[in-house]
């Protein structure tokens, strides 16, 4: 017997990208590739030292096939410094308070996303 529910969610991230994604450039070094994305946010709950837990929102997110970051013919995962290029504007994957730069975002494995803070325009 199939199973539905991986089944269901690979159907829900074709849809995602079908309908709410648009295109973008994913840059590792000198290495650039073509991505559908979907733009989130994500706040997240950090340590704050001796004062407790601050709240902090990420500049963007991006969720991105985990299929489709391939750079010449590897699949790759986000690594801290990749950049993504946004409609002229551009983002580095990183995230605030030593949290990890991405994650995967469903039980599949099937979309990644990816913390970005905006460092200038291209």
């Amino acid at each position: 017997m199939p199973d539905l529910l991986h089944f269901g969610m690979d159907w829900l991230a074709g849809k995602l990208r079908e309908h709410v994604s648009r295109t973008v450039m994913y840059r590792r070094g000198a290495d650039e590739i073509a991505v559908q994305t979907t733009i989130g946010r994500t706040l997240m709950k950090l340590a704050d030292g001796d004062v407790g837990v601050r709240m902090e929102w990420t500049d963007r997110d991006f969720l991105i096939r985990a299929d489709a970051l391939v750079i010449s013919g590897n699949r790759i995962t986000p690594e801290r410094g990749d950049r993504v290029i946004d409609d002229g504007r551009a983002y580095e994957v990183m995230a605030p308070g030593g949290e990890p730069p991405w994650r995967v975002s469903d039980p599949f494995g099937h979309m990644l996303r990816i913390h970005a803070k905006f460092v200038g325009s291209v």
